[in-house]
This record gives C-alpha cells, sequence and structure tokens, in this order.
C-alpha cells in the first residue's frame, strides 16, 4: 500500500525521464482490421521485399498465405517465393543465425508473432521514427527503439528524418538536449501521407502474421455466440412449458 503513495509522482515523473532517457514519448497509434484483403496483400508485399532479408516468418507457409490473403500460386511463386520452390515451405530466409550474429552483432529475429509481443502501436511508432544518426553504426537511430542494430530498410520509400533538439532543465538544474521532433531531410519515392498508409498496410500484415486464424476465429465466434442465444430462448420456452402445470 505503501508503493501506491509514490504512484502520482511517478506518473508526473515519467515524461522527464523519458526525456532523460532519450526516449521522446510518440502518440503514434494505429487502427489495425485484418479483414481488409487489399491492405493485407499490399502488407505483405512490402514485408517479404523488405523485411525478408534480415528476418524470417517461420510460423506461416506460402500457401496458407496464398489462402488467406487471395493470392494465386502463380504469383506467389513470382513475387513472394524468393527462398524456395514450393509453396508448402515456411517464410524462412536464407541467411543463418551465425551469420547473421557476425554481419549486424545481433541475429535479426523471426517475425511470426512480433506484432503480440512488441502490440501494432509500437510497429507504427518504430518504422515512423527513423532519424539520421552519424554515431550509429548504420548511420541511423529509433525514437522508440533507442541504438537498433538495424538500418532503415525503409529508406527508399521514406527518405530520411533528422533530429531536431531543444534543451530541458532537470530538477537539479543540469541541461540535457533531448528530441523536440522529427523533420524531413530527404524526400523517398514516396510522400508523408503515402508512407503513413505503406506503414499501416506493414503493421496490418503483421498483426494477421502474429495471428492467422483471429478473423476466421472471431467470424466462427459470433455463430457461436448465435447459437447459444437461440439455445437459451429454446431452453427458456421448454422450461415455462414443463413447470406450467407444476404447482
Amino acid at each position: 500500500m505503501r508503493l501506491l503513495r509514490f504512484l502520482p509522482v511517478f506518473v508526473l515523473a515519467w515524461p522527464a525521464f523519458l526525456q532523460a532517457t532519450g526516449q521522446a514519448p510518440h502518440d503514434y497509434r494505429i487502427d489495425v482490421d485484418t479483414s481488409d484483403i487489399e491492405s493485407l496483400q499490399r502488407g505483405a508485399r512490402i514485408f517479404v521485399n523488405y523485411c525478408m532479408g534480415c528476418h524470417s516468418a517461420s510460423y506461416m507457409r506460402y500457401n496458407r498465405l496464398g489462402k488467406d490473403l487471395g493470392i494465386s500460386e502463380e504469383i506467389l511463386k513470382r513475387n513472394f517465393m524468393f527462398g524456395t520452390d514450393k509453396t508448402g515451405s515456411t517464410m524462412d530466409i536464407a541467411m543463418k543465425g551465425a551469420d547473421a550474429l557476425v554481419f549486424f552483432g545481433v541475429a535479426p529475429p523471426d517475425l511470426s508473432v512480433n506484432a503480440r509481443s512488441r502490440g501494432a502501436d509500437w510497429l507504427y511508432g518504430y518504422f515512423m521514427t527513423f532519424y539520421r544518426d552519424p554515431s550509429r553504426p548504420f548511420g541511423v537511430n529509433n525514437l522508440v527503439f533507442r541504438d537498433v542494430a538495424m538500418p532503415h530498410v525503409l529508406w527508399e520509400l521514406q527518405g530520411f528524418q533528422r533530429a531536431v533538439y531543444k534543451t530541458v532543465v532537470q530538477v537539479d538544474g543540469t541541461e540535457v538536449e533531448v528530441i523536440e521532433r522529427l523533420e524531413q531531410d530527404t524526400a523517398g519515392t514516396m510522400d508523408p501521407d503515402e508512407y503513413r498508409q505503406a506503414v499501416h498496410d506493414l503493421v496490418n500484415f503483421m498483426v494477421y502474421l502474429a495471428e492467422p486464424a483471429k478473423f476466421q476465429r472471431q467470424k466462427i465466434g459470433l455463430w457461436v455466440i448465435i447459437y447459444l442465444l437461440a439455445f437459451l430462448a429454446l431452453a427458456y420456452l421448454l422450461k415455462k412449458e414443463y413447470w406450467r402445470d407444476v404447482r
């Protein structure tokens, strides 16, 4: 109970803590809709072209992907399957974990359930907040994932952003430089609205990837609820009929 006394202090101090650690708060939010097949198709295309160079999705099979998203086997083989010729194969990559460890210093994680572990809002903010940082090995940093080891793979689409800093005076009187906002530094092939839509589609696909049966389960669940309500009504009528003559 004593810890609850410090809860208001912690809540008020949290923004200052984030600034002091360089993790500027962000308000990126996304509304995902895994029933939007066209969005999922666009997101899948971005995923296989930009993410699967390093990251696998080994819990998903290509034929399941094609069936759920309405992608024909011919299009799957031509535009999605670069590491195998079997549609029943999982979405693995050719790069071995040991090699990735040498190349990047850390093995890129499998992204099959990343949306469940990180959350859709986190992923959306992550893809939106890369910025130039010459001190980093790949020349970029990230507001959501500070000192990330991954390069900005979507730079061709978004371009590059630069950080705009401001000075914040701490409680003890010391001054620290924190990131106030990100500004466009060099343009990409997409304008900001187009890039936001591309990231939305990518995150939407990753949410589907983390739980492919969710939409189907929700549809089945709706019919189950309807059945139970109908059975409840029938049981109630039978109960009234049975007990009508019982006094």
